[in-house]
């Protein structure tokens, strides 16, 4: 048996309950993970509420999308990895556990030097940003980039991506303190979007790309902003799904709306993207071009806490279970 965070029925905080949970057992192309860290994200707190839920053969009352720990069974099949091996992954579900599986391919070795809690930060993250940034909005060197929430687990990661691949940055966050936080990692500029106006501040400046959380009344800003052949690219819309836009400012400026969700995305596509950011992104772990941030680690006891903190959006950066 283990010990897993259970959502006991849709609702605040405190219906994360520990429970005793069987230990899962894997499939022929899975690996069991004992779980030494697991990160926390939005869509766990949605799946919470009853917003959200899990995809078939996942567990539908244990969130969790991120883990790192040690591989402790290999399925029949699975030939790229060892016992006892360290490993992050994405998860579709399950991770807020002593143990969780997961398809071997959705593995990436926890970089040289990192600790389980900092490599946890990374899958749900990289692979978001990866994809929405760098794959369906084609960021290129010398192109800016415009992240909203610039200081969470997203935009951390986007803000130091994108600067290392050679683009300008322009964030935005809800207080100084965030603010500083963004211009240490990186970006070129930040905006306080609760004293100022982001449309406003960034007026003359090159955006190529906007990566948005927000939606709502920020998509005719983005739209405004964009130069031409710009891309606006959704990974959340917490303002608001729905906006106005101008079908003619789409033709004249030739703009692209896209964006995605990674949950329900089949096993092949997450394997191609994490052999994709095996190449091209875990070479950058090993030096000063990304640094993961850490706001708390909470015991995996304190389950709700961490939600409570999550939903507060006090944090800069990642919140963070670990695992005796």
């Amino acid at each position: 048996m283990m010990r897993a965070i259970v959502i006991t029925k849709p609702g605040g905080p405190e219906v994360l309950q520990v429970q005793e949970r069987p230990v899962p057992v894997p499939l022929p192309h899975q690996v069991l993970v004992k779980v030494k860290a697991a990160g926390i994200n939005r869509p766990d707190v949605f799946q919470r509420k009853g917003n959200y839920a899990a995809p078939n053969g996942v567990p539908a009352d244990i969130p969790g999308l991120e883990i790192a720990g040690t591989i402790e069974q290999c399925g029949a099949d699975v030939s790229q990895w060892k016992t006892g091996e360290a490993v992050c992954a994405l998860l579709a579900g399950g991770g807020y556990a002593e143990y969780a599986v997961v398809d071997a391919r959705h593995c990436l070795p926890v970089p040289k030097g990192w600790s389980f809690p900092e490599a946890a930060s990374l899958p749900e993250t990289v692979f978001t940003v990866w994809h929405n940034v760098f794959q369906r909005g084609q960021l290129k060197a010398g192109e800016g980039l415009l992240v909203h929430g610039g200081s969470s687990g997203f935009g951390i990661t986007a803000i130091q991506l994108a600067k290392a691949f050679g683009a300008m940055v322009f964030t935005t966050a809800g207080s100084e303190a965030k603010c500083k936080a963004c211009l240490e990692l990186g970006a070129d500029k930040c905006i306080n979007y609760k004293t100022t106006d982001f449309a406003e501040a960034l007026k003359g400046e090159r955006v190529d790309v906007v990566l948005d959380m927000v939606g709502g009344d920020y998509t005719a800003k983005n739209l405004n902003l964009l130069h031409a052949d710009g891309r606006l690219v959704f990974i959340n819309a917490m303002q608001g799904a729905k906006a106005e836009i101008n079908a003619l400012q789409l033709m004249q400026k030739r703009l692209t709306i896209t964006g995605s969700t990674l949950r329900p995305r089949d096993a092949a596509f997450k394997a191609n993207l994490a052999d994709e950011i095996k190449d091209k992104v875990w070479p950058l772990l090993q030096t000063v071009n990304f640094k993961p941030i850490i706001y708390k680690l909470f015991p995996l006891t304190d389950a709700a806490q961490a939600h409570a903190l999550m939903e507060s959006s006090e944090h800069i950066g990642k919140i963070i279970l670990t695992i005796d």
